[in-house]
């Protein structure tokens, strides 16, 4: 059974790129079919997992606007160990465009039906606002992963969130959940940080990850190189972490009863 994820939070900076690629690279790492899909107009996904943005022939945009099929569109990545349905600036006129046409925020939904029995993950990397892109991924996923960093503003920030999933759970996709909430760029010398995490968890209880995601510079070099930080250095404290959360995230799908179980390491 498919499990489609949407990486979303609208504050940029969280960390969603870095765990939308990271993700669907750990997921693949332990032999599970995935398809990344690249929503966020910046490309950053797509670069990040080895594909220039600028070469693309087909992408995202051309799928929602009706202009080819998705299968066509879709990237084989062996490099990264997953597929990838790709973006560029492009997805901009895309969203304009998409305004003006019916059932618009479901335009994604119907596309990744046709396909999503290939896959057992589909993870999409949301744009860093509550725009008709943000819509149509939270429209087509059965969950939702919140990244976000143990900051002042992180609570505050995930009210809209919130808000927005409710209303997307009582009009259009009631069987949309909180996948959970994965706390990003954590330091632990941060007394602040430490307090922030600590409220996640008062509040939200079981739907914080356990896996954290601390700062680390593989991390953060890893997407110039154009591959997810398992394939730049897997030894690394990110690479470790983001393994960790694969984990997480299968163990919870089978507990469910809605993937078998497989390897996990």
């Amino acid at each position: 059974m498919t499990r489609i994820i949407a990486v979303a939070n609208q504050k940029g900076g969280v960390g969603k790129t870095t765990t939308s690629v990271n993700l669907a690279a750990s997921l693949a790492e332990v032999k599970r079919k995935v398809l990344l899909v690249d929503m966020d107009p910046q490309g950053n996904a797509t670069m990040g997992s080895g594909v220039d943005k600028y070469e693309l022939e087909n992408s995202i945009c051309e799928v929602l606007l009706g202009e080819t099929d998705v299968a066509s569109a879709i990237i084989r990545n062996q490099d990264a160990g997953y597929d990838i349905l790709p973006a560029n600036s492009e997805l901009t006129a895309a969203e304009v465009q998409l305004m003006h046409t019916d059932h618009r925020e479901q335009k994604l939904r119907a596309e990744l039906e046709s396909i999503k029995s290939q896959y057992q993950f589909i993870i999409i990397d949301c744009p860093p606002s509550l725009n008709m892109l943000t819509l149509n991924a939270l429209v087509s996923a059965d969950g939702v992963l919140i990244p976000m960093q143990c900051e002042y503003y992180a609570l505050e920030g995930l009210t809209a969130l919130m808000d927005t999933i409710e209303q997307v759970r009582s009009s259009v996709n009631p069987n949309l959940k909180i996948e959970g909430l994965l706390r990003t760029m954590f330091d632990p010398r941060n007394k602040l940080a430490i307090d922030v995490s600590q409220q996640l968890v008062d509040h939200f209880g079981e739907q914080v990850y356990r896996t954290v995601v601390p700062r680390n510079v593989r991390l953060a070099e890893a997407p110039s190189h154009g591959l997810p930080v398992l394939k730049y250095d897997k030894t690394s404290r990110g690479a470790l972490a983001y393994f960790s959360l694969a984990g997480e995230i299968i163990r919870k799908q089978v507990n469910a009863g809605n993937l078998s179980s497989g390897a996990i390491a």
